[in-house]
C-alpha cells in the first residue's frame, strides 16, 4: 500500500489494480482465468489478494485492559 497509488488502498504489486477488484470478481464467480486476462494479473497474484483478504479478516484489536 501506498498513499501516492489509488489512495493507499491495496493493490497487485507494480500495478493500480486493486485487490477488493480481484476479490469482487472472484465473489462474483469470474474464473481465475478470466480475471488474469481481463486484469493482466498472474495467478500468484490472484493468490496474493486471497492471501491479503485472509490476514486482514484474522486482524483484532484488543484494548489496552485485555492486555494487561
Amino acid at each position: 500500500m501506498d498513499p501516492r497509488i489509488c489512495h493507499g488502498k491495496p493493490v497487485i504489486r507494480g500495478t493500480r489494480v486493486l485487490v477488493s477488484t480481484l476479490l469482487g470478481a472472484l465473489a462474483g464467480g469470474e474464473s481465475m482465468e478470466h480475471i488474469q486476462e481481463d486484469y493482466h494479473v498472474t495467478k500468484e497474484d490472484i493468490t496474493a489478494a486471497l492471501e491479503f483478504a485472509k490476514d486482514a479478516s484474522e486482524y483484532q484489536v484488543y484494548s489496552y485492559g485485555a492486555v494487561a
